[in-house]
């Protein structure tokens, strides 16, 4: 696991910076209905994404673990922000509009508790907005693709059709999609053996994997951008 305290720092310009932002911004309120009035993003890390989910009449507020995240997150959001785990807020009952989660539920070994808290303090009426199949959105087609799969996950705690099975333990129903292109996010080789070396991702691969990625041809190329997909549920 990254430390995101560490990690807040290089955030944004590792992760597509604003037009990833915005691109990501634009699928999840496209599925947040028009009089919805208070947002609670989980995980909001820096808040790159959250502050583009304001609106005339929808503010959002940020909750995060990492207070290195927190601090770039707060005068981004006018300081409504908490230090939270998503798994244990700190809001009463349906004190919200719409939940998002961009990025989370991948992270977890676990993601039914993070949906069980989204719907708790949703008001009724109200949506979680999240991505799921987040390393599915990062099969391309690449040579890169090629020598990953066979250390993918074959059971990610985002998989769409757990967090379907999750929302409706609690009278959640799917009710909308969107997918966005993950903006400057298209994986290199050389990164990818860094990361994989640095233990942040397959880390099970372990140097196997890093030296096989060493060996493709181009590695400063970025192969083809991911396409992520987002799944909304209403209360």
């Amino acid at each position: 696991m990254l430390d995101y305290d560490q990690e807040a720092a290089r955030y944004d310009a590792t992760r597509g910076g604003e037009p990833r932002a915005r691109a990501a911004a634009d699928a999840i309120l496209g599925l947040v209905p028009d009089g919805a009035r208070r947002l609670l993003d989980l995980a909001c890390g820096t808040g790159i994404v959250t502050r583009l989910l304001a609106r005339p009449g929808l503010r959002p507020y940020g909750v995060d673990l990492a207070e290195g995240m927190l601090r770039a997150a707060a005068p981004r959001l006018g300081g409504a922000v908490a230090r939270a785990d998503s798994r244990q807020l700190p809001f009463g009952d349906g004190a919200f509009d719409a939940v998002t989660a961009v990025w989370l539920l991948h992270l977890l070994d676990d993601a039914a508790p993070v949906v069980a808290e989204a719907a708790r303090v949703l008001r009724p009426g109200g949506v979680l907005v999240t991505t799921v199949d987040k390393n599915a959105g990062h099969v391309v087609g690449s040579d890169i693709c090629a020598l990953v799969a066979p250390y993918r996950n074959a059971h990610p705690a985002d998989a769409a059709g757990l967090v379907a099975g999750y929302a409706a333990e609690h009278g959640l129903r799917r009710c909308g999609a969107a997918t966005f292109v993950g903006h400057g996010q298209g994986r290199t080789p050389a990164r990818m053996a860094r990361e994989v070396r640095a233990g942040r991702i397959h880390a099970a691969g372990g140097e196997a994997l890093a030296a096989a990625l060493d060996a493709l041809p181009d590695p400063e190329v970025p192969r083809p951008e991911p396409e992520f997909r987002v799944l909304a549920f209403r209360r």
